[in-house]
């Protein structure tokens, strides 16, 4: 590796393949040991978590003790050490031998995080994975000339904080969404311009029912384009289909959903992330009368009993992305963060499903509570706006027909907020009215 290639890297941050470590120490043990147990990676020496290069100057002692530390794993690991310019860099192969000890603990990588494992924790995650190699296989039918959504891309990378000053084939491969130089898998799930050209059960179907009993449906909506409008979508049909509670607090008029948007978007990335692609069966969601159903194929890599206590992802790739792009707060926490948000929720775990049931308040007042004060201030027209600028941040790609379905609104009603949101300087279109996106300025 030359040493432009290497500052190309260190831009991309840290991550699933990637290290930085400011001095050398002792802990460089585990993090050697948490790559071995996935995918590779390498450690950089020298090199501060916020990107800035301080700098390695290691003695053969030192390189020695490296070499010591990956010889007395259990059993040992493969690396090679080098100094680039004044940073040192380990190479962590793979292992072929999982899973690996160091000083009787186990590490596995999770995200950019090395998470500390019991042995039979570990041992259940390689037996229940087997198809883990899903995201790293070449997908020779697309092509980033004519199937890569650039744009989608280009939002990714702003959300990620990674320069776009690099090359789209650079930033690719230091995400590991490049196999010996070609898209593998997880880069057609996340940046294709429509999914379900090439994964047909890549889409979340999301379906309203009148009843409980499943048998007349109010509404049904796929959504098959890229990964993140995907989850935008599902999140946005969720929250049009359930309930806004209304509470007077003072002279305030609040509303608030019955399941708050921080709970479902929690759910469908967690689904979406932890889905088995060799499944296939689709994310499901099913909004009843009584409650809301999300379910993702895919049995759980470890014991049930450790729900809430341990994570281990099945698409790591996919998951580090999302954790880049803040859409995953932290990998490992989203069990328990949902658990607090929202109490009456219930996991349902079958030999190939993993099903999260959130309870619906009954009789649930939909109008505004008696005796409210003459003077809660009722603009009808900035309430409006408010609504179409939470839209487009879900989803920048949202279009004026999607917008009138999510706010009941005429398409005419839509297009005049629209000229008065970007004269007030609050919103622009970004590129060509199709292919476009907008972007929100304040």
């Amino acid at each position: 590796m030359e040493i432009n290639e290497l500052l190309e890297l260190i831009k991309t941050g840290e991550g699933y393949t990637l290290e930085f470590k400011e001095s050398f120490n002792n802990s460089i043990g585990k993090e050697i040991c948490a790559f071995a147990n996935a995918s590779g990676g390498k450690i950089l020496i020298g090199v501060k978590d916020n990107k800035t290069i301080k700098g390695f100057a290691p003695s053969n002692v030192i390189i020695s003790q490296i070499q010591a530390i990956a010889r007395n794993t259990d059993p040992s690991i493969k690396i090679d050490f080098k100094l680039i310019k004044n940073i040192g860099v380990i190479y962590v192969f793979e292992g072929k031998d999982k899973p690996y000890s160091i000083s009787g603990q186990f590490y596995l990588r999770q995200g950019a995080n090395s998470q500390k494992l019991k042995r039979d924790e570990i041992q259940d995650f390689f037996q229940n994975s087997n198809k883990i190699s899903f995201e790293r296989k070449i997908d020779s039918s697309f092509s980033l000339k004519d199937n890569f959504d650039s744009i989608g891309f280009q939002s990714f990378i702003k959300k990620a904080n990674i320069t776009n000053s690099l090359p789209v084939k650079h930033i690719l491969n230091n995400l590991n969404l490049l196999t010996k130089n070609n898209p593998n898998n997880a880069c057609v799930l996340l940046f294709s311009k429509k999914v379900t050209n090439f994964f047909m059960s890549a889409d979340i179907s999301c379906v309203l029912y009148k009843k409980n009993n499943k048998v007349e449906m109010l509404d049904k909506k796929e959504f098959g384009a890229d990964f993140i409008s995907n989850f935008n979508n599902a999140v946005l049909f969720v929250l049009r289909n359930t309930r806004t509670v209304v509470k007077i607090k003072g002279k305030e008029r609040i509303e608030t959903q019955e399941i708050s948007e921080e709970v479902l978007r929690e759910i469908i990335i967690n689904a979406m992330i932890h889905k088995d692609y060799f499944l296939e069966g689709r994310i499901l969601i099913e909004i009843f009368p009584d409650k809301v159903e999300i379910a993702n194929p895919g049995k759980l890599l470890f014991d049930k009993k450790e729900l809430g206590k341990v994570s281990m992802t099945r698409n790591p790739i996919i998951a580090d992305c999302m954790l880049r792009t803040g859409f995953v707060e932290k990998i490992g926490s989203g069990i328990n963060r949902i658990k607090t948000l929202f109490p009456k929720v219930k996991f349902e775990i079958s030999s190939n499903w993993f099903r999260v049931v959130l309870e619906r308040e009954k009789n649930v007042p939909k109008n505004v509570p008696k005796n409210v004060p003459k003077n809660v201030p009722k603009n009808v027209q900035e309430k409006r706006f408010i609504k179409i600028v939470e839209n487009i941040k879900l989803n920048p790609k949202i279009t004026i027909t999607q917008l009138s379905k999510n706010l009941n609104l005429a398409e005419k009603t839509i297009k005049r907020d629209f000229s008065k949101l970007k004269a007030s300087q609050k919103i622009k279109r970004v590129g060509p009215s199709k292919g476009g996106y907008w972007k929100v300025l304040k």
